[in-house]
């Protein structure tokens, strides 16, 4: 099944009873895959084991890592949510319209959910490529960890059953194809991408993050394959051997620097 390829990545959770919570949700919801990034709570404690009743063996199994990329290591997909307006132009989606992507192809995805107390960053929401806000009342609309991983479950495990989808409206995502490159090869990108343009002077250090944000909005469209991304990755690496070996131009003389 779909269900089983997807990630559900709690993002430093810090309550053991919402860890036991989603563990026995994703139980009743047919998911067991549960990634923990550097959880501020003991998941196998007492209280996180008698929140998933039946749902032990997820807790038992859940992978620890230190950081969100590393939970991503093998992802071609993934989606954040967040119940804030990004500061980037993406859309915000309903769960019926974006969630279903994650099941399209074979492929392993990733559903990233932030802590308690904070949500997602923006740093952190970088790493994905599509972002599902939880519609709720403007008067209370913050979900607790546990529910908003319920409503997500939910609505992946009625797809499998097959129920209709939601309509995209004024939504066109570009078709990614199924050899995707997985997001630890797009993340190695962006960080060699960064450095070069930090080298040679198209960035700088103080306006790099929001540079980098349209970057990676710009690549996370286009799901190139891990071939292309290796071509680009190429690209990188002549520049900067042409940073090293080509001897630097003498402006003057009639001649003016190019602008970019």
């Amino acid at each position: 099944m779909g269900l089983a390829r997807v990630k559900i990545v709690l993002v430093e959770p810090a309550g053991a009873l919402n860890v036991g919570s989603v563990a026995r949700v994703m139980k009743n919801m047919g998911l067991s895959q549960l990634v923990l990034v550097n959880p501020q709570c003991d998941p196998l404690g007492v209280e996180a084991r008698q929140m998933a009743v039946h749902g032990v063996n997820i807790l038992e199994t859940a992978q620890q890592v230190e950081t969100l990329p590393l939970a991503l290591t093998g992802c071609q997909r993934a989606i954040a949510t967040t119940a804030r307006v990004r500061s980037l132009s993406t859309q915000l989606e309903h769960p019926r319209v974006a969630l279903p992507w994650l099941l399209e192809e074979a492929v392993t995805s990733a559903l990233i959910f932030g802590p308690e107390y904070r949500g997602l960053s923006n740093v952190e929401l970088n790493y994905a490529q599509r972002f599902v806000c939880i519609p709720s009342s403007a008067d209370y609309p913050s979900l607790n960890l546990a529910q908003a991983v319920a409503v997500c479950c939910y609505e992946l495990f009625q797809i499998t059953q097959g129920f209709p989808e939601v309509e995209p409206q004024n939504f066109l995502p570009t078709p990614q194809p199924i050899d995707a490159a997985p997001l630890e090869v797009l993340e190695g990108y962006y960080e060699h991408l960064e450095a070069v343009l930090l080298k040679i002077g198209y960035l700088f250090p103080h306006t790099a993050t929001a540079r980098m944000e349209k970057f990676r909005s710009l690549f996370n469209r286009a799901t190139p394959t891990a071939g292309e991304v290796a071509m680009l990755r190429g690209i990188l690496r002549q520049m900067e051997w042409a940073l090293q070996c080509l001897p630097t131009p003498i402006v003057g003389h009639g001649s003016e620097p190019n602008e970019f």
